[in-house]
């Protein structure tokens, strides 16, 4: 297919302005929203490019987004950069996982998966999201104790990590403790433009863009039940 110069440097406009941005909002940049949503050549280019640079490229309502793929760690972040940003000095592999553990579980407590839209609830304080770490990781290491053999990840050793963590009422931020932990990866995801943490209330709220995410992209069923599996609250069929 053959393309004209305009539409060519159209989307190379939008392709940069997303490398710059990551996302694309039709109130900020009406004539490249427009220009990606209504010209199906220009789209196709947008998306091609993104492809290149191992992302994708999708529009949920009136944003555009890019959003690079898992291995991409140009675009993305590596599993050693995000070791580096989420876990304690000198972490290991099992802070890296009870990281990700975290966030799996604040995604679940904000989104069920059902109806018209996947958000089941407005707001969370850290409190909660803390206990309901600790919940889950003891009934998953509780269950495993009734098992011979497990496979995948050990919730019995994310358990231990998580507990032999240091708890600290004063508020500290230090990644050697319970509240610091957890306010970094909060801090993170809000830095990546997924929550808003209202630090002096202790409330976590999550973003349109997280929102429309979910709605449009992870929380079809077959995703959805797959991230309830790695929290061990669904059973493969």
């Amino acid at each position: 297919m053959a393309y004209e110069a305009e539409e060519i440097r159209t989307s190379q406009e939008i392709f940069y302005y997303l490398l710059e941005h990551h996302e694309l909002r039709e109130e900020d940049e009406l004539l490249l929203y427009k220009a990606y949503a209504e010209e199906e050549a220009v789209r196709n280019l947008v998306k091609s490019q993104g492809e290149i640079a191992g992302s994708n490229i999708e529009r949920y309502g009136n944003v555009v987004y890019l959003i690079p793929k898992e291995e991409n760690n140009f675009l993305g972040f590596s599993k050693q950069q995000l070791k580096t940003a989420l876990c304690k000095s000198a972490a290991t592999d099992k802070d890296y996982y009870l990281s990700q553990f975290a966030i799996l579980t604040l995604l679940v407590e904000f989104f069920d998966g059902q109806g018209s839209s996947s958000k089941s609830r407005e707001y969370m304080r850290v409190g909660e999201f803390m206990n309901c770490i600790s919940l889950r990781l003891k009934e998953g290491a509780d269950e495993e104790e009734t098992k011979e053999d497990t496979a995948g990840i050990s919730f019995q050793v994310l358990y231990q990590t998580y507990e032999a963590l240091k708890s600290d009422d004063r508020g500290s931020r230090a990644k050697t403790t319970k509240e610091g932990f957890i306010y970094n990866i909060l801090m993170f995801l809000q830095k990546q433009g997924l929550i808003e943490y209202v630090v002096q209330d202790e409330m976590i709220k999550t973003t349109r863009k997280l929102d429309n995410f979910m709605d449009w992209n992870l929380l079809n069923q077959n995703n959805y039940q797959r991230v309830l599996r790695v929290l061990g609250v669904a059973k493969d069929e």
